[in-house]
């Protein structure tokens, strides 16, 4: 898909995404209307809520969903004690059908999980017969005694997460599939090996991170309060984007499989981070549970413009690209440099100087009767923490020049 004369549209395993953005197995693909809503608002594509076999338990409570909220900003992560769908795969099957046939042109994605073999088979050879264009498989949640031990996730054993995904290649005649992990493992490398052997066509990388969203002081309950009493949450939002990336990249440098990337991503800078790092396509969920499906214009739009100002001609040019430049600790180039204030731009708040004195190097002084800021070039080291704080980008880092001792 074009816009505005930019080729946004992506190859991801074999299908042809319109553009690198679709919705991620959560809330916002639980419903078959609001997956409508959102192949109308423009989105290329959707992986419909992890389902399973008739008969599966999805015992749900609620209230689900918590935030983490920071200095008055709602919702920087979110919370969420969900489960799978309640759908099981036999109204599954019903809306595959129904959404190729009223968007041929849309990617229909579904997530699975299983707890045998044969589930996990019954499953893939189900939605392939009801016309699904990709197959996620989730083992990033609970899985019982199929890891290592019970109530682990899939993704966390090695040798469990090989042999399930040959156990879902094996049923694939048709679709690609695609495994998604949790990054709360040792080495997320040593997982993707794992997916690779066992036949995978990608990688979704990666899911909410195990997490206690918080705990009221006064009733003493953490968060969610189900009843006086709660339990651990998956992470999602903003919070865990850093994560993510991490996760996104450390897979690309090692292992040569296609990786959709989903975690932490809200606006098209974010989604243009996780391609920079090695992913092909984007999913969104707490973005949207958030902002409403619409952010799609938002999306395309930005990711279109910053394409034309860089000169980029299409998605394929922007992956991977910022690989090159993430190196181990020891090959960074060791050089000093300090602290600039720009006296225009400051506003004269003191966060640099505050956090300089107890958190810096005491480099940064407020001696002048303007009250603007000095650094003291001879104790600053460039750390970098002022131009972390400044509110208004006030202050950049320059390399220190260093004068010869006659």
């Amino acid at each position: 898909m074009k816009y505005h004369g930019i080729e946004l549209g992506v190859d991801f395993c074999g299908l042809k995404f319109q553009n690198p953005f679709i919705l991620a197995a959560a809330p916002p693909t639980d419903d078959l209307d609001m997956v409508r809503s959102a192949f109308e608002a423009g989105w290329a594509g959707a992986v419909l809520k992890t389902t399973s076999v008739e008969g599966t338990i999805v015992d749900l409570v609620y209230p689900m969903i918590s935030s983490l909220d920071f200095e008055g900003k709602k919702l920087v992560g979110l919370g969420n004690i969900d489960l799978i769908s309640e759908h099981h795969i036999d109204e599954i099957e019903k809306r595959v059908g129904i959404l190729k046939s009223e968007f041929p042109s849309k990617i229909v994605g579904a997530s699975i999980m299983g707890t045998k073999k044969e589930d996990w088979q019954c499953l893939v050879q189900r939605l392939e017969k009801a016309g699904v264009d990709l197959i996620e498989c989730s083992f990033s949640c609970p899985q019982g005694s199929m890891g290592e031990e019970p109530g682990a996730m899939l993704a966390q054993s090695i040798p469990a997460t090989e042999m399930v995904t040959g156990w879902v290649k094996e049923a694939a005649r048709r679709v690609p599939v695609i495994i998604k992990v949790t990054p709360q493992v040792t080495n997320i490398v040593d997982v993707a090996g794992a997916v690779k052997r066992g036949g995978a066509d990608g990688i979704c990388a990666s899911n909410t991170i195990p997490s206690l969203m918080g705990i009221d002081i006064h009733s003493l309950t953490p968060h969610p309060d189900v009843r006086g009493k709660s339990s651990y949450s998956g992470m999602s939002g903003a919070a865990i984007k850093p994560i993510t990336l991490r996760t996104i990249a450390e897979i690309s440098k090692a292992i040569d499989i296609p990786i959709t990337g989903t975690g932490g991503p809200t606006t098209w800078k974010d989604a243009v981070e996780f391609l920079l790092v090695g992913a092909t396509t984007v999913q969104f969920a707490t973005a949207v549970m958030r902002y409403g499906y619409d952010i799609i214009e938002d999306l395309t739009s930005g990711l279109a413009f910053y394409m034309e100002e860089k000169g980029f001609k299409s998605v394929v040019d922007i992956i991977g690209k910022s690989l090159p430049n993430i190196v181990t600790h020891g090959e960074l180039e060791r050089k000093t440099v300090i602290s600039k204030i720009d006296e225009q731009l400051c506003i004269k708040c003191d966060a640099c100087y505050i956090t300089c004195r107890d958190g810096g190097h005491q480099a940064i002084k407020l001696e002048r009767e303007d009250r603007l800021p000095e650094v003291d070039e001879e104790k600053c080291t460039g750390c970098g923490l002022c131009v972390t704080i400044c509110p208004v980008d006030a202050i950049t880092l320059k390399e220190k020049i260093v004068k010869c001792k006659m």
